[in-house]
């Protein structure tokens, strides 16, 4: 809670949409309508995009500078704050302005946690009033991660990602190297191979040791690229993947270790250095100001 008299920021402001790794993946089934049920854990990351919003007086939602090859009716950002608008019957308008620092298309998030910051901050910053579920209910209509960071907070999800329970895990250091390949996540989840009927478990046994992810064969099968980065870190530490790819990453006890893995990386592969956190630096920031 802020105690030292500071405004809440607002317009022109820079806010963050941090990444987020999952731990593990296990796919336990498929609904009718051909989404597949899940059993996941998410840890958010200190790594993030910034983004800034500024007002407009035509009431209309912009870019204030359209990403390469994304048309702009189809940027989370912008879809984020169209459906706000709608949902909320705000005349509004805004500008958004965003310093892409997470890779697309590595499964860390990007563009569903710059949707989530879109919302969250809109809410306040057009005084909306909207609960943290209704933002949520909002954010599952734009991407299946989106919920996840409204919400904040390490969390054990299941159905399609979209029920969540919070939980803490240790906050480590992470390394993460971005293969330079994008994963068709529909492919991976159409293809005949993939595991479907992995058995439920309690969060108990994932914090117990048990934290596969029935996507890894399937994405190194059909991405090369994202096993060799599975190699290459392997020899710093215990390689994993993210959801489908096609970042991998590694944990550390300690700076230093995630530094010299870093410093062995990064002449030949796109990586970061980061930390993982429980809670958000975009919950942290509201929350002190609330």
């Amino acid at each position: 809670m802020n105690t030292l008299g500071e405004q809440m920021p607002g317009w022109g402001e820079r806010w963050p949409a941090p990444a987020k790794l999952n731990l593990m993946l296990r796919i336990t089934g498929r609904r009718s309508d051909g989404y597949h049920l899940l059993q996941t854990v998410f840890q958010m990351l200190e790594l993030s995009d910034w983004l800034v919003f500024s007002e407009r007086a035509d009431g209309d939602v912009r870019l204030q500078e359209p990403i390469p090859g994304v048309p702009e009716e189809m940027d989370l950002t912008v879809r984020a704050a169209r459906l706000l608008k709608q949902e909320a019957e705000c005349l509004q308008g805004v500008n958004i302005g965003i310093e892409k620092n997470l890779p697309m298309g590595g499964g860390l998030g990007g563009g569903s946690s710059d949707a989530a910051t879109t919302l969250v901050v809109l809410n306040r910053l057009w005084s909306l009033g909207f609960t943290t579920e209704k933002l949520m209910a909002l954010g599952l209509k734009l991407g299946a991660d989106v919920p996840v960071f409204v919400y904040g907070y390490a969390a054990w999800a299941e159905g399609v990602g979209e029920k969540l329970v919070k939980i803490d895990v240790p906050e480590k250091w992470v390394v993460i190297i971005k293969p330079e390949v994008h994963v068709d996540t529909g492919e991976i989840f159409s293809d005949k191979d993939l595991t479907r009927d992995s058995k439920s478990i309690k969060i108990a046994d994932f914090l117990a040791g048990d934290d596969r992810n029935d996507c890894l064969d399937v994405v190194c099968r059909k991405y090369p690229s994202v096993k060799k980065a599975m190699d290459a870190l392997s020899e710093y530490g215990r390689a994993r993947l993210t959801g489908t790819g096609a970042c991998v990453f590694a944990q550390f006890e300690t700076e230093s270790d995630a530094k010299k893995a870093y410093d062995g990386l990064k002449n030949r592969w796109q990586v970061y250095l980061t930390k993982a956190v429980n809670e958000s630096s975009l919950m942290k920031r509201l929350s002190y100001f609330s």
